[in-house]
This record gives structure tokens, C-alpha cells and sequence, in this order.
């Protein structure tokens, strides 16, 4: 019942998660200053759950120099992704730079492969690169070449690099330290840098609409804490390999949202990558209890 309940909370935040990229759009801001208020906003509406609370008073109080030091090394990294990931937009087609940032589950099997001793079945990883290619088809035809391509996609690259990192950190400290003080940690980093970075870059940090405060807001409460939060929830429970995987569910979300909400189409080539996409994360999701009726069946010929 536990991990019933565990992947419907993951495909609720998947869907959270995927109000992203509408929010990002329809904020008229700069990807730095926008990055910076996603996670300043969480962060003020994470605190309260923090430091109301007596036992997680208590937890900060316990919490070592290690401890503290990994929470911030996890924010930093959040920060990082988020720079990458926004300015290889500004190199690359937004299709290249997604598509190739949704192959952080490669970085994720080989941290848990090289690291944790993981070892993912053959039907498993078939799914995951059937995932894979329905986000390639997806982003098909939008792919561009050049010099100045190329370091928009090595920035994107990078950026599903270090989004990994995340989640695998964030799987040893929810280990011994609840999503909420970890969260407040790691998000508190992240602010500190996305700021700095935002200030180096001289973008202004409060001439907006109020329009555009709001799908800061947006972003924060159901992007984030909705979405990201719940994935560092899930992490005492799922490993950061199977949270990386569920992200790739996000296109999907995404292109759904994008056709009620921006009233984009749908074309027969998103379609198509979308049926890919949820067949191979079915086929991931279900390897495990397949392989199990296979091996039963086969044994009792």
C-alpha cells in the first residue's frame, strides 16, 4: 500500500511539475531573476513547516557540519541546473535543450550503478530508452546545428548532469533528515547563488507586473513545492534513479497544459512522442513485477 500510494504521489507531482515550463513562458522576466524567485517564494513557504514545528526545531539544532555542508551542496547544484538549463536556451532550440536535459536518467542509473551498487533489468532500461526516444521524437525537427548550437546543448547536458547529483544527494540525506529541513537548507542555497548570479548579471530584481509576480508565485507553489518538494518527500521511499525516470513523463504534462491553457496544438508528431514517452515509462514502471509473473510462470513448467 505504501509504494501504491508512493507512485501516485510521484505521477501527481509529475503533473506539478510539468506547470513549469507555462509558468517560465508567460513570466516576463529573465531566467536568472525568475530561477531566483521560484525558490525564494518555496523557500518562504517551506520555512513556516520548518520552524513551527518543535521536533523540526530540533532537527536543525542535531543537524552536523556534513550534514549541513551536503544540504547546501544540494542547493548549489539545484541553482546551477537551473542556470544551464535556462541560458542553453539561449544557444539551442528550447526542443534540443529539453530533450537532451530529459536524459538525466542515464546520469542516475550510472550514480546508482557506480555508487549505490543498482542494478537496473534489461526490461528496465529498455523502457527508459523507449522514454527516452519519445522525447527525441517530440523535439524532431526543432534540433539545430552550428558552433553556437553545440555549446547550448553541452550547457543542457550539463545541466541533466547536475540535476542528477540533486536527486542522488537528496536520496542519502532523506535518509536521515526530514524533506522539509532539507529542503529549506538546500533551497536557501540555492537562493543565495541564483542571487549573486542575478546581481553579476545586473538584471533587475523587482521592476515586474503583477502578472509576472504571480506566475512567480505560480511557480513556487505548484511547480515546486507540488512538484520538486513532493520528489524530495518520495526520496525516503523511491530511489533517485525511479525520480528521474517519472521526469520524463513531464513533456507530456507539459504539451497537454500548453494546448488548454496557451492553446498550442497538438501535432501528430507530439502525439506520437507522447504515447512513446508514457509506453516506456509503463514498461519501466512494471519491469520489476513483469519479470516476477515471467520467472513464476516459467518455473512452475
Amino acid at each position: 500500500m505504501k509504494h501504491f500510494i508512493s507512485y501516485v504521489t510521484l505521477l501527481f507531482a509529475v503533473f506539478a511539475l510539468s506547470t513549469s515550463a507555462i509558468f517560465v513562458k508567460l513570466a516576463a522576466a529573465p531566467s536568472s531573476v525568475t530561477a531566483l524567485y521560484r525558490l525564494f517564494f518555496t523557500l518562504l513557504i517551506l520555512l513556516p513547516v520548518a520552524v513551527l514545528s518543535r521536533q523540526r526545531r530540533s532537527e536543525f539544532m542535531t543537524i552536523s557540519r556534513k550534514q549541513r555542508l551536503l544540504c547546501l551542496a544540494s542547493g548549489l547544484l539545484l541553482a546551477i541546473h537551473y542556470i544551464l538549463w535556462f541560458e542553453s536556451l539561449h544557444y539551442t532550440s528550447v526542443a534540443s535543450s529539453t530533450v537532451i536535459v530529459t536524459l538525466q536518467p542515464l546520469f542516475a542509473i550510472l550514480l546508482g550503478f557506480l555508487f549505490l551498487k543498482e542494478r537496473q533489468s534489461k526490461l528496465a532500461l529498455f523502457g527508459c530508452f523507449v522514454a527516452i526516444f519519445g522525447s527525441c521524437v517530440i523535439g524532431y525537427g526543432d534540433f539545430q546545428a552550428g558552433a553556437q548550437a553545440l555549446v547550448g546543448d553541452i550547457m543542457a547536458l550539463l545541466a541533466a548532469a547536475f540535476i542528477s547529483l540533486y536527486f542522488f544527494i537528496g536520496q542519502f540525506m532523506r535518509k536521515v533528515m526530514s524533506a522539509s529541513v532539507y529542503s529549506v537548507l538546500g533551497y536557501s542555497g540555492s537562493v543565495v547563488f541564483l542571487l549573486l548570479y542575478a546581481l553579476w548579471k545586473q538584471d533587475p530584481l523587482f521592476a515586474y507586473s503583477a502578472a509576472t509576480w504571480k506566475y512567480f508565485f505560480g511557480l513556487a507553489l505548484i511547480a515546486t513545492v507540488l512538484g520538486q518538494f513532493l520528489f524530495n518527500l518520495l526520496l525516503k521511499w523511491l530511489p533517485a534513479t525511479t525520480i528521474s525516470m517519472s521526469i520524463l513523463g513531464e513533456p507530456v504534462g507539459t504539451c497537454l497544459l500548453a494546448y488548454f491553457i496557451l492553446q498550442e496544438t497538438i501535432g501528430l508528431q507530439q502525439g506520437v512522442g507522447m504515447v512513446i514517452i508514457l509506453c516506456g515509462l509503463t514498461l519501466y514502471f512494471l519491469a520489476a513485477p513483469i519479470e516476477q509473473w515471467w520467472t513464476s510462470r516459467t518455473n512452475n513448467k
